[in-house]
């Protein structure tokens, strides 16, 4: 498939698919008139690019992981590796968590003070 397909199957604009090669993370074939192709296997590739990514794991990182992905094989230096990404991103779901349950606080308690007819001021110098 061409790269316009690929970025309407995947939701990825077609620059961070040029990106994603670029980093060495998607691998296309060159038509003789210089189009890119993909294989079929590039969408599932892509969509795993984009978790990982939003997992907050870098380009050099993620490069490092795709070749367990397809083969199965792993280091124990990647095993290790893998663990403490994993680790870091239960960490931010945990932050994540806290300052949800923050946010709701101050939620509950401004809903309370709107019902009351106390409405929070915010002074103009915060004003966005």
């Amino acid at each position: 498939m061409r790269i316009g397909e690929l970025a309407a199957k995947t939701g990825v604009s077609v620059r961070a698919l040029r990106y994603y090669e670029e980093q060495e993370l998607l691998v296309s074939q060159r038509s003789p008139s210089g189009q890119r192709h993909y294989a079929d296997a590039a969408v599932g590739r892509v969509e795993l690019i984009r978790q990982l990514y939003a997992a907050g794991l870098s380009s050099r990182t993620i490069l490092g992981i795709l070749p367990c992905v397809v083969t199965g094989e792993v280091t124990p230096e990647l095993l290790a590796r893998l663990t403490a990404e994993r680790d870091r991103i239960d960490e931010r779901v945990r932050d994540l968590s806290a300052t949800r349950a923050r946010l709701d606080a101050i939620i509950a308690t401004s809903s309370g003070s709107l019902a009351a007819g106390k409405p929070c001021e915010v002074p103009a110098s915060s004003a966005v």
